[in-house]
């Protein structure tokens, strides 16, 4: 089968099409022929030695939306011709840069009918983390004030969906330009962070969730009330805030597979309550410059290789 592989770590230039055997599925797992693998910033961060969990050589994706061509021993979720989508084992075990994935069946749940598969492989991963954050961590609930940094990236344009989908107000920051899509996903308040310094001007807070980093956490407890929940997935660095004085509840996610979660997050879809801002759609061959579009931080949702 085609794949992108990578044997250093390095610029997008490292990315190669090549020839390697199709994975056959072992017991419990399916084989999934790829219809659509969506890029997350982690993809480019793993390549480039941002981040060591991977070795190479390795290929990279873990965002999949494809059809099952077989199972292995012990499946009973799904038969050959089943469309599905789902995040393969992070940080490990990627691989959806290819025309074949081999992987737990309850790593996938079923593609809603009512999506492509552009559409569908956008989702998982970026989904998952705003679900995990809000909803198993932060425990949103109907009128919680929700506070989402680069709500028109990759994972914030889907936590604002999310958000809106458990009640809460919803506030999002993002460059002006896009407050005109913020609003149509939902935000209640689109706050734009080259003009306005939100730390100064945004109070009682229940939820936030941190996808930025650097001295965003420190800023964003300012913005908190008593008994808030902070979910960060980019390291913050430490600042004179102490959390525990405060009463707020800081925690560090780590996205992770999650069978029941995908079904909650299909579903949404499936009702029209979710669905990813399609930034651009290339083939499997250009990944690198899919990883140099992703590169620039100029990214509106997501982009997604099709092979």
């Amino acid at each position: 089968m085609r794949a992108i592989r990578q044997d250093v770590l390095g610029g997008p230039e490292v990315l190669k099409e090549v020839e390697i055997d199709r994975p056959e599925p072992g017991p419990t797992e399916v084989l999934v022929r790829v219809k659509a693998a969506g890029l997350n910033p982690t993809d480019w961060k793993h390549r480039a030695a941002k981040m060591s969990v991977l070795e190479p050589p390795f290929v990279l994706g873990w965002d999949v939306s494809g059809v099952v061509e077989a199972t292995g021993v012990g499946v009973t979720l799904y038969k050959p011709g089943d469309e599905v989508f789902g995040m393969l084992r992070y940080p490990r075990s990627a691989g959806a840069f290819a025309e074949y994935v081999a992987a737990p069946s309850r790593t996938f749940a079923r593609k809603p009918a009512n999506v492509d598969h552009v559409q569908a492989g956008a989702v998982p991963l970026a989904a998952l983390t705003a679900w995990q954050a809000l909803v198993d961590t932060a425990d949103v609930r109907e009128g919680q004030r929700v506070l989402v940094h680069a709500a028109a990236g990759g994972v914030g344009h889907l936590a604002v969906q999310i958000a809106k989908a458990l009640g809460a107000y919803v506030i999002g920051t993002a460059s002006s330009p896009k407050h005109d899509l913020l609003r149509r996903l939902g935000v209640d308040e689109p706050v734009d962070y080259r003009e306005t310094d939100f730390a100064e001007t945004l109070r009682d807070v229940d939820v936030v969730l941190d996808t930025i980093g650097g001295d965003y956490r420190e800023r964003s407890l300012r913005t908190m009330r008593r008994g808030g929940v902070l979910v960060a997935i980019a390291r913050g660095s430490a600042g004179a805030a102490d959390p525990d004085e405060l009463g707020i509840r800081v925690e560090q996610l780590l996205v992770e597979p999650d069978w029941h979660a995908m079904k909650e997050i299909a579903a949404l879809v499936e009702a029209g309550r979710l669905r990813a801002e399609i930034d651009t759609v290339l083939p499997l061959a250009e990944a690198a410059k899919a990883h140099e579009r992703g590169e620039t931080n100029r990214v509106t949702g997501k982009i997604v290789l099709t092979p």
